[in-house]
């Protein structure tokens, strides 16, 4: 039983690191893939396609200061991420982000849309801690109502002390998200800000 377990949590572990693994990848497949949260509309004044992809290497490849951007313009779209360094002393967090961006011409300009996105497992274990406490939470003043704890003052002091303590964990963990995607955002935000500047001319790359 005990060998089962480790293998299970061995195996959870794994296709955890797997997900992130492919979600890091600049490969055409691995470019679309994550959970979207969110996108932002935009526009690359005075570039054109061709402009554009003079920016990037042979291999479609253009880095920036605070990460990397991939261009695939057979697909008129770029995926950016932040850089990855081992042993880096920056602060990360479970919900790392990437950017899709889609481009359409519009005459001598692009309109830009962006999608950001998030590992499967990020997204799906959130979801479930979420749904675990909150299930946990009501199941417990349930199971106290049908027992008949409720009618005593010990019992209902009980269950308020239980629906408190589901809050506290479901105030902590949503805290804990906001924080972290709003420091993803602002790396991921500032990675796009050097793209676009290099795209539309105003700053080259190094």
């Amino acid at each position: 039983m005990i060998f089962a377990g480790l293998f299970a949590g061995a195996l959870c572990l794994g296709l955890i690191l797997g997900d992130w693994f492919y979600f890091m990848r600049l490969t055409p497949d691995a470019s679309r893939y994550g959970c979207g949260i969110a996108r932002t509309h935009d526009r690359f004044t005075h570039t054109t396609m061709k402009q554009l992809a003079d920016r990037f290497d042979a291999g479609g490849f253009l880095t920036l200061p605070h990460g990397t951007a991939r261009l695939y313009q057979d697909l008129n779209q770029i995926v950016i991420r932040q850089k990855y360094r081992l042993f880096a002393l920056g602060f990360r967090t479970l919900w790392p982000l990437k950017g899709l961006i889609s481009l359409s011409p519009e005459g001598d300009a692009l309109a830009v849309l962006c999608r950001k996105l998030t590992p499967w497992s990020s997204a799906l274990l959130t979801g479930i801690w979420f749904a675990v406490v909150a299930v946990g939470t009501v199941g417990a003043v349930v199971s106290l109502f049908i027992e008949g704890e409720m009618t005593a003052s010990g019992g209902v002091v009980l269950a308020l002390g239980v629906v408190g303590l589901g809050v506290v964990f479901l105030l902590s963990g949503a805290i804990t998200v906001v924080f972290a995607y709003r420091l993803e955002n602002a790396r991921l935000t500032m990675v796009y800000q050097e793209l676009r500047e290099v795209l539309e001319g105003t700053k080259l790359p190094s």
